[in-house]
């Protein structure tokens, strides 16, 4: 396609199937496709933009408060739309003296649970009606769509009132059965904080925390699972004990066993996910590590001992749970990764290599 405009410039790159723009003055433009870095000139197949296309391209998003911000030394946060109704989240920043952007280019489609592989006792979390459900992972591990999908279930299957709070939005829900309000910080709130002390005056029965990242956040929305609302968060963690253990450390050691104990009554899931490339490059499929809140995971968390959570999943995968290992096997097993990708994303090489052995003997007979 020709690229005269802006507007043509983020288009081009959603017809590359990129996640993300890292625009910077001075340097090589660069796609992320399918999670690998690719240069905009390879793709084009023609010169990069210079130093000064660059720096209009970025000053080019901004409006005049924003400018005075960048102007100022600070970071910049927001999101923008084209006008077919894409929508874009933005970092602008400085480094080396020099004006840097990154752009995530978020889709209007919330894809289906099926499409995304998502294990079907994932699904069955949207019938829950009251609890804390987290999905964790990297940045651009594919959370906050694995939640979207949740939450479309929840829309297509549950007359109830859903509150969203983000930063910034990236889905747009359209009601269903559900009545569906979606809250932007910056624009429609101030924090996340303000937005989760105001929906438990709104009559929520699911609220979705774009992301838990300090303590008065993960307070507020174990209080909001406390008095009976299903909770659904992310957090920036990998492995389900981890994230037992990191919510637990941002509470003041003489609140630490008071917060075990309310995690223990209303923890649900801990999804945490990874997203591995295609054995043919041309796309990811999504690797999880499943546990859910049973009565055991939840003696373990009171009792101080999330360092056994691993073991308590292996010997739970008939009621769901499952380990990244588990789930790296599978889609090995599936010939939907490779070998040095699958080696590449466990936690646990020797037990993989293992178990991927085996798969390969299998094969043979």
């Amino acid at each position: 396609m020709e690229i005269k405009t802006f507007e043509d410039f983020i288009l081009f790159a959603r017809e590359c199937e990129a996640s993300d723009i890292h625009l910077t003055v001075g340097a090589p433009t660069v796609f992320r496709v399918h999670g690998e870095l690719r240069k905009f000139s390879e793709l084009r197949g023609e010169e990069d933009y210079s130093p000064v296309a660059i720096n209009r391209m970025i000053h080019a998003m901004l409006n005049a408060d924003q400018e005075e911000v960048i102007n100022s030394g600070k970071d910049l946060d927001f999101s923008f739309e084209l006008s077919t109704g894409a929508r874009q989240r933005v970092n602008v920043f400085h480094q080396c003296g020099k004006l840097a952007a990154t752009i995530r280019l978020l889709h209007t489609e919330i894809p289906s649970a099926e499409a995304l592989r998502i294990p079907k006792v994932v699904q069955d979390l949207a019938k829950k009606k009251r609890g804390l459900i987290l999905v964790t992972g990297p940045t651009g591990s594919g959370k906050t769509t694995t939640l979207a999908s949740i939450i479309r279930l929840i829309n297509e299957n549950r007359a109830c009132h859903v509150i969203t709070i983000e930063d910034p939005i990236e889905y747009r829900y359209e009601n269903a059965k559900a009545t569906i309000h979606q809250r932007e910080i910056g624009a429609d709130v101030a924090d996340f904080g303000s937005a989760l002390r105001s929906a438990l005056r709104e009559d929520p029965d699911v609220i979705f925390v774009g992301e838990m990242r300090d303590y008065e956040t993960i307070s507020l929305a174990i209080t909001a699972a406390e008095t009976g609302h299903l909770v659904l968060a992310t957090l920036h963690t990998t492995g389900a004990a981890e994230t037992i253990n990191r919510i637990i450390d941002v509470f003041p050691p003489h609140g630490q066993a008071q917060v075990r104990s309310q995690l223990s009554t209303i923890l649900e899931a801990v999804i945490s996910q990874t997203l591995i490339p295609t054995a043919d490059h041309n796309g990811r499929v999504c690797a999880f590590d499943i546990l859910l809140g049973t009565d055991a995971v939840k003696n373990l968390i009171r009792s101080e001992k999330t360092f056994q959570m691993d073991s308590i999943m292996q010997q739970s995968r008939k009621v769901g749970m499952t380990t990244f290992n588990d789930s790296i096997a599978r889609l090995y097993d599936l010939d939907l990764i490779s070998y040095e990708d699958a080696m590449a994303n466990s936690n646990n090489k020797e037990e993989l290599d293992k178990m991927l052995t085996k798969i390969q003997q299998n094969k043979l007979i």
